[in-house]
C-alpha cells in the first residue's frame, strides 16, 4: 500500500479549497515529509502548483474518464514513497456528470475508491450556526465516505468562529481549523483559472505565505492523525492512453502546457521517449522524432510571436510532410490557418488543417467527452474509443475537411463530427485523458 491521504473538499468552488491544500502541501513539506500530491477532475494547470509546492509530481485523478484501476494505479504512484497524500478536489465534493456509480467524476468517487477522508473546506461568510447544518448535509449524503473534519473559511472574527465551529462540532464533527477572511495571499487567475505555475512570479513566496496561514490556523497534527486508506503502485493498466510514437516531440512552453503528467510516465513506462521543445522559443520539433505532440495551453495570449516564429512553423510544415502531428485545443488551433486574438487581430498559423478560430468572440465549451477515432490513428484503431474533456473560449470561424472523431458528452450519445484530419495532421479541441 502506498501512503494515507486526504482530500480536501467543499460544497462548491471558490471555498478554499485550493489555499487550504497548496498551504498544506508546503507546511507538510517544510517540516521535512514527503507529500505526495493529486488533484481530483481532469483540471491541469492546479497539479503544476503542487508540484511546486511539495518538490513531487502531482497527477490526476478522475473517476469518468479513468476506469477504476487506472485511477489505483495512479493514486498508488502518488502516493509512492510518501509519508502522506493531499488530493484537491474539484467543485462540490459531489458535483460530477451521469455515469454509473462510482464514475461520476466527482471528487467523491475518488476518496471513496482511496479510503481517504475528507476534509471539508467550509467558506461561512453570512453564516453562524447554519454551518453546521450544511455540514450535516454532507456528512450523512454518501455513506461512502469519511468526514474527518472541516476547516473554516472566511471567519469574520473569534465570535463568529465559535458560533459556526461549536455547532458543527456538536455534530460530533471536528473543526481542524480557522482561517479569517482577510484576502491574504491570492493567486492570479485567468480564463482558464489560476495563471500558470510557470509565469507565476514569486511562487515560492506565496506558496511559503500560504503555509504560514495553514501553520497559524489549523491543526497539522491532527490532519495528519486523520489521513487513512491508500492504493497499490503495482501493476500497469490496459485503460490508459497508448503512445502516439517512439520518439515523441512534445511542445512545452507557456502556449504549450496542458500535457497531463501521467501521459509521461504512461509513454515513458511504455519505452516511449519525450523530446521537448519550445514553439515560442522559435523551435521547430526536433527532426530525430517521428510524431510531433503539440498541446493545449495559451496560444491566444501569445498569436503574435507564435505566427512570428518562423523556424517553428516551417520546421513544423516540413515535419509533417513526413511524419503525424496532433493538435490537442491550443494545439489544434495553431495548426489552423489563422487564429483570432482578443482584439480581433488575425495571426497567421501554421496552415496545416482548413481551420479558423477566434478568441475574440468568445465561447464556454466545458465538459467531459467520449471520442470514437474516425479512421486509423497512431492513438488507436479505428472506432476506438478515447475518454477526455474539453475546456475553452475560443470559437471555430471555419472548419473543413475529415473529421479526426466522433464525440458525445457525458448527457447524451448523440455524436457529432469533432476536428480535423489532412494526412497525418490531426487535431481536435479535445484532450485526451484515457
Amino acid at each position: 500500500m502506498s501512503a494515507p491521504g486526504l482530500v480536501i473538499a467543499a460544497v462548491r468552488s471558490g471555498s478554499g479549497k485550493t489555499t487550504v491544500a497548496l498551504g498544506l502541501m508546503r507546511a507538510l513539506t517544510r517540516r521535512g515529509m514527503r507529500v505526495g500530491a493529486a488533484k481530483c477532475g481532469p483540471d491541469y494547470i492546479d497539479p503544476a502548483f503542487h508540484a511546486v509546492a511539495t518538490g513531487r509530481q502531482s497527477l490526476n485523478l478522475d473517476s469518468w474518464t479513468m476506469a477504476p484501476e487506472l485511477v489505483e494505479r495512479l493514486a498508488g504512484l502518488a502516493g509512492a514513497q510518501a509519508d502522506i497524500v493531499v488530493a484537491e478536489g474539484a467543485m462540490g465534493l459531489f458535483d460530477g456528470a451521469p455515469n454509473p456509480p462510482g464514475r461520476s467524476g466527482a471528487s467523491a468517487d475518488i476518496a471513496a475508491a482511496m479510503g481517504w477522508p475528507v476534509v471539508l473546506v467550509h467558506d461561512v461568510s453570512g453564516q453562524g450556526q447554519t454551518a453546521a447544518a450544511i455540514v450535516r448535509g454532507v456528512a450523512a449524503h454518501d455513506p461512502r465516505l469519511k468526514l474527518a473534519g472541516a476547516v473554516l473559511n472566511k471567519v469574520a472574527s473569534e465570535r463568529h468562529r465559535k458560533l459556526a465551529g461549536e455547532a458543527i462540532e456538536a455534530l460530533g464533527v471536528p473543526v481542524l481549523g480557522a482561517l479569517a477572511r482577510d484576502a491574504g495571499v491570492i493567486l492570479p487567475e485567468r480564463h482558464l483559472g489560476l495563471v500558470q505555475a510557470r509565469e507565476t512570479s514569486g511562487l515560492d513566496a506565496m506558496l511559503d505565505a500560504l503555509a504560514d496561514r495553514v501553520e497559524a490556523g489549523l491543526d497539522i497534527e491532527a490532519l495528519c492523525a486523520a489521513a487513512a486508506g491508500g492504493a497499490a503502485a503495482s501493476g500497469r493498466s490496459s485503460s490508459g492512453l497508448r503512445p502516439p510514437g517512439q520518439r515523441i516531440a512534445v511542445a512545452q512552453d507557456e502556449a504549450f502546457s496542458f500535457f497531463y503528467p501521467h501521459l509521461a510516465l504512461d509513454w515513458r513506462a511504455l519505452g516511449a521517449e519525450l523530446v521537448f521543445f519550445s514553439p515560442l522559443a522559435d523551435e521547430p520539433p526536433p527532426p530525430q522524432c517521428d510524431v510531433c505532440w503539440l498541446p493545449g495551453g495559451y496560444p491566444e495570449l501569445h498569436a503574435g510571436r507564435i505566427a512570428g516564429a518562423q523556424c517553428f512553423l516551417s520546421g513544423l510544415r516540413r515535419f509533417a510532410q513526413t511524419r503525424p502531428v496532433h493538435g490537442e485545443c491550443g494545439g489544434y488551433m495553431v495548426l489552423g490557418r489563422g487564429l483570432v486574438d482578443a482584439e480581433g487581430v488575425r495571426h497567421a498559423m501554421a496552415g496545416l488543417l482548413e481551420l479558423e478560430t477566434s478568441f475574440s468572440q468568445r465561447k464556454l465549451n466545458l465538459g467531459y467527452r467520449r471520442a470514437r477515432l474516425s479512421a486509423d490513428h497512431r492513438l488507436g484503431a479505428a472506432g476506438a474509443d478515447l475518454f477526455g474533456h474539453e475546456f475553452h473560449y475560443a470559437t471555430i470561424l471555419r472548419e473543413e475537411g475529415a473529421p479526426f472523431a466522433f464525440v458525445c458528452d457525458a448527457y447524451s450519445e448523440r455524436e457529432s463530427p469533432a476536428g480535423l484530419r489532412a494526412g497525418d495532421v490531426s487535431g481536435s479541441f479535445f484532450h485526451a485523458i484515457a
